[in-house]
């Protein structure tokens, strides 16, 4: 049987008086269970790091294939792990282990980190000085980093939904296919690369596992600036955590979802209001119908018919009547409007090359209608978090919200409101949505609390504090119909003799 191949990566800058120990302490018992080689990268240190390890390499004490490598400029920790795991992607290797020159981890723990990804097929394993309850501090951890390692841990878990007992360990064996699945290249260079791997992980839905070992603190220096560490490992978990909720946009985190819609049929949102706007047994045309939540609930909460439209996807048809495959760039599709009691047009006109022309075109198709009505939303660009955003020189694109990266236009109130006014319909009602909290926080008293806040405060400021914009609207009578319908009611009145006669 062909035995997985293992690099043990060991990062070392300055670490001359502990490289040799580190080397010589790697396991023999490795060979039993994989093909281990060793890489050295010495982060261009000053002393004689390089030197020893060249040496040790010579001296064949090591049972394993060593290669030393020098960085001619200092990489940083991070830039120093991006070389090694590059080594280990281009070299062919199943499996990568981080070890510190320094000698903080113990290199006889490697195999019990190794089991679980021989075993399980996992992404990363970690070696936590937290899980054996006290034995950090018995291991010399200082109060105050034990202290900060566990606020971070759990402000960390918190914002991430995860379940980690420690994020800040340097010891991880991370599998090379896991590797090759994320952008680990963008990652900082910094020391809180190791934070940002983890949210890459996290983000892609890849599994980690995590198994103790002891701590040790010697007379190594640290090299550790804390309070610039935690500030960038907390930017950096809010950072994803807004990502995920389409504030921010930061492309080491933008991993590609099966789909990025949610049902928001049950929370304030253009969803809920459109279920209770329609009439019960109406029949609806829903356009850019997405995943079809909408489409469902008329069916199934209202006995609506419900016609989709939207680009061929199979998961449509279960949620609608009928469903007709088009792209709505290429403008209204060919239908009779005209037989519709509503038409949908929730968060779509946004993503359209050109509203102003989609918008000309639905009025034209709708030009012998006058009792269609129009249901629409979008994301309204003069929220509160924009404005302050831009207040601090920031505009992000991201996977989904107001600034989703697939937006074509921007809009507010009265920007939206033009657009329909100008090709000849009337705006009937005018809502302001709160935020989707619920979407982040869930459906606690948290989240009840701020949205109940969040519509206090659409009721005093609406352009400020509205989320989204929810219109409904309607086409004004054109003058094709209202020539046709004066000739219908002279005809009417003259055959009743109802008509004014002249004098």
């Amino acid at each position: 049987m062909v035995k997985p191949r293992l690099l043990i990566l060991i990062v070392a800058y300055n670490a001359e008086k502990n490289i040799e120990d580190v080397l010589v302490r790697v396991p023999r018992e490795l060979s039993d269970v994989c093909d281990a080689e060793v890489l050295v990268l010495d982060d261009s240190s000053a002393d004689a790091t390089f030197e020893i390890s060249t040496r040790i390499q010579q001296s064949g004490r090591i049972p394993f294939p060593v290669t030393v490598l020098f960085n001619p400029v200092n990489q940083g920790y991070g830039g120093n792990q991006k070389l090694g795991y590059h080594f280990a992607l281009t070299h062919r290797f199943d499996y990568v282990a981080l070890l510190h020159g320094d000698g903080q981890y113990a290199p006889e723990c490697l195999p019990a980190l190794l089991g679980p990804l021989l075993e399980h097929g996992i992404a990363a394993v970690f070696g936590s000085r937290m899980l054996t309850k006290g034995g950090a501090r018995r291991g010399g951890m200082p109060l105050y980093k034990w202290t900060g390692n566990r606020i971070l841990s759990w402000v960390q878990n918190k914002l991430l939904r995860t379940a980690l007992s420690e994020f800040h360990s340097g010891y991880r064996i991370y599998s090379v296919d896991a590797l090759r699945r994320i952008p680990f290249d963008l990652n900082t260079n910094d020391f809180h690369f190791d934070t940002e791997i983890i949210v890459q992980l996290v983000c892609w839905g890849m599994r980690i596992v995590e198994v103790p070992i002891p701590t040790y603190y010697g007379d190594e220096i640290c090299r550790v600036n804390g309070i610039k560490y935690a500030a960038d490992v907390i930017r950096t978990v809010i950072g994803a955590r807004m990502q995920d909720v389409g504030l921010l946009y930061d492309r080491k985190f933008d991993v590609a979802r099966a789909s990025p819609y949610k049902s928001k049929v049950d929370f304030p949102s253009p969803h809920r209001i459109a279920v209770q706007t329609v009439r019960r047994g109406a029949s609806v045309l829903d356009l850019g119908a997405a995943d079809g939540h909408v489409s469902a609930a008329l069916r199934e909460r209202k006995g609506c018919t419900v016609v989709g439209v939207d680009r061929a996807t199979p998961v449509y048809r279960t949620a609608v009547d009928d469903f007709i495959a088009h792209d709505l760039n290429e403008g209204v599709p060919a239908l009779d409007l005209s037989k519709y009691d509503y038409i949908l047009l929730l968060d779509v006109l946004e993503h359209l090359n050109s509203p102003e022309l989609f918008v000309a075109q639905l009025r034209a198709a709708l030009a012998l209608s006058g009792s269609t009505t129009i249901l629409v939303s979008t994301g309204n660009i003069g929220f509160i978090v924009n404005r302050l955003m831009l207040l601090l020189g920031q505009f992000n694109y991201g996977k989904r919200g107001i600034l989703d990266l697939t937006h074509t236009r921007l809009f507010t109130f009265a920007s939206f409101r033009r657009l329909f006014e100008q090709s000849g319909f009337r705006i009937r009602e005018a809502q302001g949505i709160p935020a989707p909290v619920r979407l982040v926080w869930g459906d606690g008293a948290v989240a009840r609390a701020a949205v109940a806040v969040n519509e206090t405060l659409i009721a005093i400021a609406r352009g400020v504090f509205s989320y989204q914009i929810f219109f409904v609207v309607e086409p004004l009578p054109s003058l094709e119909y209202l020539l046709g319908a004066a000739h219908r009611e002279s005809a009417r009145r003259a055959g009743t003799g109802t008509g004014a006669s002249e004098p």
